[in-house]
């Protein structure tokens, strides 16, 4: 008898004794017990052990907690785990609370890490990522904090010089006033007959002449310096505007592809919905994903693949009229929402899209990356609701992705 025939045999004798059923789970777990009584290492029991090492760190814990052995045991672990679109929105959400809201100094170093984990979602659940998140938070709000002192600063200082320089004119022309009065006093008393008092009240108003013009000329000239600050500061607030303005934008643009983010295109994509509703002006949905993606990344590297990412979003961009819009909707996904006159229109652009990519090489240093992609394509008029629209459009892509990449689905059941 071989050692195997010997090991199953008493597989089975435990079972019975165990008064455990010999289902295939239950055989395969007492065979590989006894297997190991012995160090006998099966393919099977082998197979077992080097899917539990692919295992996270708390999943392998329950497993040796639960003393689980076999395949079956450990499907509702794997059930447990995130859905892989979850992540790629969960990443996605995480890159756009990084950025900061107001200053415009995007670093490097978010710069960088907001590519890392676009490219890989899945690494938002790593202790390290995680610990670099939070210090990203913190880093945002204290340049937004820093960016709103700044600015109110500014702000104020308009403020306190017009006050100063508004004070300084009411004070002068109240001084210039109460001398006119005084003078208006004396000449109501004065004694026409009395040449002295005339000499005398000639020279009060000499004096009280020169006195107005001597305080207007200060005033004069303080107000004409507060002028030129207050036009500088002025100068000052329009370019704060300015910056904003700019902060804004690039909070809205992706930093590697040039086009909008996920958070600026579903509030324009909400923008040419409500168009829709109101003057039922149709558009069609596409949703681009680019093919063996992650493989690109493991061949060539990940800055192999931003350049890809990079490039691919030109080719949208350049392709894309100026009142329809394109985003990158998250990793290698991007999405387009297009108006058109007839379906001809959207295939003509599908079709220029992929004749692009597909007749050239991408180019990365000194390598030529051949490049594919599969896309979703709908007609919002023919969908109940936006929401509708989109997954529609996402499940095509799916299938697209499913059915031998590189192609195109459209709702109408036509491919490309």
């Amino acid at each position: 008898m071989t050692v195997t025939s010997a090991i199953a045999k008493e597989t089975l004798s435990n079972l019975e004794k165990k008064s455990i059923a010999a289902t295939p789970n239950a055989y395969a777990k007492e065979f590989c017990i006894s297997a190991k009584k012995i160090n006998l290492s099966t393919k099977e029991c082998r197979k077992f052990e080097e899917i539990i090492l692919k295992l996270s760190k708390n999943e392998q814990i329950i497993v040796k907690e639960k003393s689980l052995t076999t395949f079956e045991d450990i499907i509702p672990i794997l059930l447990k785990r995130v859905n892989q679109d979850n992540i790629e929105n969960m990443a996605t959400l995480i890159n756009d609370s990084l950025q900061p809201s107001i200053s415009i100094n995007l670093n490097e170093n978010l710069h960088k890490f907001s590519v890392k984990i676009g490219n890989s979602p899945e690494l938002i659940f790593e202790s390290d990522i995680q610990k670099e998140i939070k210090k990203f938070i913190e880093q945002r709000i204290t340049l937004d904090k820093s960016e709103l002192d700044k600015k109110a600063k500014e702000i104020a200082k308009v403020m306190t010089f017009m006050t100063k320089y508004l004070a300084d004119a009411i004070d002068s022309n109240s001084h210039g006033s109460s001398s006119i009065s005084d003078i208006a006093k004396d000449i109501e008393s004065l004694d026409a007959s009395n040449h002295q008092d005339l000499v005398n009240m000639k020279g009060k108003l000499v004096d009280a002449a020169k006195s107005i013009e001597d305080a207007m000329e200060k005033t004069t000239n303080k107000l004409k310096n507060g002028q030129s600050q207050v036009q500088s500061l002025q100068s000052k607030v329009v370019q704060l505007e300015k910056e904003l303005e700019n902060s804004k934008k690039e909070s809205d643009i992706d930093h590697l592809t040039g086009l909008l983010t996920r958070r600026a295109y579903d509030r324009h994509s909400k923008k040419i919905e409500e168009l829709y509703k109101r003057n039922n002006i149709d558009y069609s949905l596409v949703f681009f994903d680019i093919d063996h993606f992650k493989k690109v990344n493991d061949d060539y590297g990940h800055d192999a693949g931003d350049v890809i990412l990079a490039t691919f979003a030109k080719v949208l961009l350049k392709s894309t009229r100026d009142l329809d819009i394109v985003g990158r909707y998250g990793g290698e996904e991007f999405i387009a929402i297009l108006h058109f006159n007839d379906s001809n229109e959207i295939k003509s652009y599908i079709k220029r899209v992929k004749s692009i990519v597909t007749s050239h090489k991408f180019k990365y240093k000194e390598l030529k990356i051949p490049i594919t992609f599969s896309a979703g394509v709908t007609i919002r008029s023919e969908n109940r609701s936006y929401d509708d629209t989109i997954q529609i459009a996402d499940k095509l892509l799916y299938q697209a992705k499913h059915t031998g990449r590189n192609k195109i689905i459209f709702q109408d059941g036509d491919e490309l």
